[in-house]
Order: structure tokens, then C-alpha cells, then sequence
């Protein structure tokens, strides 16, 4: 069940908090408040993993009316997740799980990398799915109408890009479920241009006159009925259906590494869920325009994807529609510290002991995703028990990192 927040003015929308205020950092709550005190808030809800972000939290829910703060969408458009369920059983897999996890690396690049080869889009067909994946062509159609300064010259990266990892908290995993149950999973977003589309109309959105005494002015909005909006709502539906795309090519390929293993093996309709995007939705009878920034959409009966840190685990869960969160969860388990604190507090020998069994990087590079700079991801589960209820949890035994 939800808390309040304490500390907001008669004029704030409401704050409803699924994580103990007192655990939450200062700087967090202040952000809450300043983003609760806009005039066109209806509501706040905040997740069990929040923490600090820029302008707007990560872990919380913001729903507008006739507005959208690019803030409370977060940088990379359309992160999210993907995962499917296999026919195989975790005793069929081999005891050194190194080579799989190089064929991975080969198939999908990680970190910077890109495809140095365009992927035949045209074959692309995501797991559990009879006919190849459709759209492609008005897809990219539409590339050429988002905002030319950002985009030109950019095309063929855009291309190469499609069906890659990134870095950061990115990951693509090999999991089983307490049945043994193998599924593939994997978390990425909408790479370079979903970042520079968003930071471009940030930077657009500072300059406009409603922006100009805001309590932070990373919280600029844009407003309904204005070219700017019109502009905004075009390049960020488009990057996050990069996101989404970007996530299928990457399953896809994927599953063809797994499928080289295991001929006969069979996968199940795919899942896949955004956790930074935007949303019209309708709450107490008022049109929404809802941003989910590190959060997932929980209606009754939608599936999502929870995952914790690179040596915990995940959830696979299904929604129970509370419409006091805007039918919403967590995105996962949420930091607990930034990644220069866990890089000073931790070691590689500790991110070797906290990853035991787990066949992925245990180098410097990758220190600051360590499980111990991340929350409790049990914790994170029993305090949304409202919002959504278990289908399955996961234990990874290979982890891809850029």
C-alpha cells in the first residue's frame, strides 16, 4: 500500500509513495515536491525503487494534464525490457557457459559497438512468432520527418545501431525460472538518437515562456495544441518504437545464437515493455499524458519484466491495474548509489564474489554495476504487492554487459 508524502503545499497534486519516505534521499523528495507543485500535475505515483534523476526522479509517474515534461521521460526514449520463455531446461545446458556467452558478444554488439554488416530487417522475426516482424518500411518512412538538426547525416548510424546493446545498465541474460525453465532476456533502449532527440527538445522546451520560474528548470514542459508539443510528440513516439524494434532485432538475433545449440528448441510469444515513454491515458474521468521514468506500465492482466542487478535476478510479473499508482510498477530494482560511489566502494574481487556463478565481465569496466550498488530487489517486490503479482523469477547464469 501507498504513503504520502509529507511537506507539499495546498496547491501540489497528490504524491503516492509505494517506498518508505525516511529511506528516500533528500535531494529525491525534493524533486517529487517540485514536480507535484507544477500546474498541470494531476498526480505523482512513485515506484519502490526511486531515486534521484535529472529534473524528475527515476522510479516515478507523473500524469499531466495538456502537458509532458521531457525530464519526467528520462534521456533514453523507450528503454525497456524483453524476454521470452524456451522449451529448454537448465540441465541442458553445457557446464562452461563461456562460449555461449562469446557467441552472444559476436551476434549482438555491446558497449559502442555497432554492426558492421546492416541486419536483413526482412528476416527479423521476434520469438513465438510465425511471420517475420512487419512495418519497416513506413517505420523508417518516418525517420525523415523527425527534427532535421538532430538527425541529418545520421541515417546509416541509425541503421547500424539497430539491434545493439549500448552500455551502462544494459544486459542481455540467460535465465531460469524455479521450474529450470530457460529464457532469454534482455534490457536496452533507443541507443544514440532516442538520446539526442530527447536532449534537443529539453534544451527547446528551457527556452519557452511557461518554463521561465519553474522550482527547477530541468522540469520544462511543453504544452498541448503548440508546434513544439506537435514536434516533441513526433520524434518521441518514433524513438520509442526504436526502442521497441531495437529490442526485437536484438531478441531475434539472440534466439538464432540459442536455436545454432539447440535445433529443436521451441520459444514462447515474447514480452516486452517500455519503462521510460509516454502514454494517453485517462484517470478520474481527465485525459492524461502519463510519463513512466523507470517504471512499467501494470494494468490488469499486462505482462512485464522486473529485473534486479547482473548477480540477483528478475521478476516476470503480471499487472493488478491499481489505478492509485496510474496502473504502474517498478522498472526494476533501482540504485542505491551513483556509479562514482560504487566504483570508489567496491572491487573487482568483490564484484567477482557478489556474480559467483554467473558467466559474464568481472573487470573494472564493469564495477560500477556491481549487485551492491543496487537495492534489494526482494524488497522492491514486497513493497508492490499491490501493484502487481509474480509469474515467475528468474536466475541469471550468463550476463552480457557493454
Amino acid at each position: 500500500m501507498y504513503t504520502t508524502v509529507p511537506g507539499l503545499s495546498e496547491a501540489s497534486s497528490p504524491i503516492r509513495m509505494w517506498a518508505d519516505p525516511e529511506s528516500v534521499e533528500p535531494r529525491a523528495l525534493e524533486q517529487l515536491r517540485n514536480v507535484a507543485a507544477l500546474p498541470w500535475t494531476h498526480g505523482v505515483a512513485v515506484m519502490p525503487d526511486v531515486h534521484t534523476g535529472i529534473g524528475a526522479t527515476v522510479g516515478s509517474v507523473v500524469a499531466m494534464r495538456d502537458a509532458v515534461s521531457p525530464a519526467a521521460v528520462g534521456v533514453d526514449i523507450g528503454c525497456g525490457m524483453s524476454a521470452v520463455r524456451t522449451s529448454l531446461n537448465v540441465d541442458q545446458l553445457p557446464d562452461d557457459l563461456t562460449k555461449l556467452r562469446t557467441r552472444i558478444e559476436q551476434a549482438i554488439p555491446v558497449g559502442r559497438a555497432v554492426h558492421q554488416k546492416e541486419v536483413r530487417l526482412e528476416a527479423v522475426q521476434e520469438p513465438g512468432s510465425k511471420k517475420p516482424m512487419r512495418g519497416w518500411h513506413e517505420f523508417w518512412k518516418g525517420f525523415d520527418d523527425l527534427e532535421r538538426s538532430v538527425t541529418r547525416n545520421k541515417v546509416g548510424k541509425v541503421h547500424q545501431q539497430l539491434g545493439t546493446l549500448g552500455t551502462g545498465n544494459h544486459f542481455i541474460e540467460l535465465t531460469f525460472d524455479k521450474e529450470g525453465t530457460v529464457w532469454l532476456m534482455l534490457h536496452s533502449g533507443s541507443r544514440g538518437i532516442g538520446n539526442q532527440l530527447a536532449s534537443y527538445h529539453i534544451e527547446v522546451a528551457r527556452t519557452l515562456p511557461q518554463n521561465q520560474d519553474l522550482p527547477d528548470p530541468d522540469l520544462a514542459v511543453f504544452l498541448a495544441d503548440t508546434p513544439q508539443m506537435a514536434a516533441y510528440r513526433r520524434d518521441l513516439f518514433w524513438a520509442q518504437e526504436y526502442a521497441r524494434r531495437n529490442r526485437a532485432v536484438m531478441l531475434w538475433l539472440f534466439a538464432e545464437v540459442v536455436r545454432k545449440e539447440f535445433p529443436k528448441v521451441v520459444f514462447d510469444k515474447a514480452i516486452s515493455c517500455h519503462h521510460n515513454y509516454v502514454a494517453e491515458e485517462t484517470y478520474d474521468g481527465v485525459d492524461v499524458l502519463v510519463t513512466r521514468k523507470g517504471a512499467i506500465r501494470a494494468g490488469g492482466g499486462d505482462l512485464g519484466i522486473i529485473p534486479g542487478s547482473m548477480g540477483t535476478g528478475s521478476f516476470i510479473v503480471r499487472g493488478l491495474g491499481n489505478a492509485d499508482a496510474f496502473n504502474s510498477a517498478s522498472h526494476g530494482a533501482g540504485r542505491r548509489m551513483s556509479r562514482t560511489q560504487a566504483r570508489k566502494q567496491f572491487t573487482v574481487a568483490d564484484l567477482k564474489a557478489q556474480t559467483k556463478g554467473v558467466e559474464c565481465r568481472k573487470d573494472q569496466g564493469v564495477v560500477d554495476e556491481i549487485p551492491g550498488a543496487y537495492k534489494d530487489i526482494r524488497s522492491v517486490m514486497a513493497q508492490q504487492t499491490d501493484l502487481v503479482e509474480i509469474v515467475a523469477e528468474l536466475k541469471q547464469v550468463v550476463c552480457v554487459k557493454g
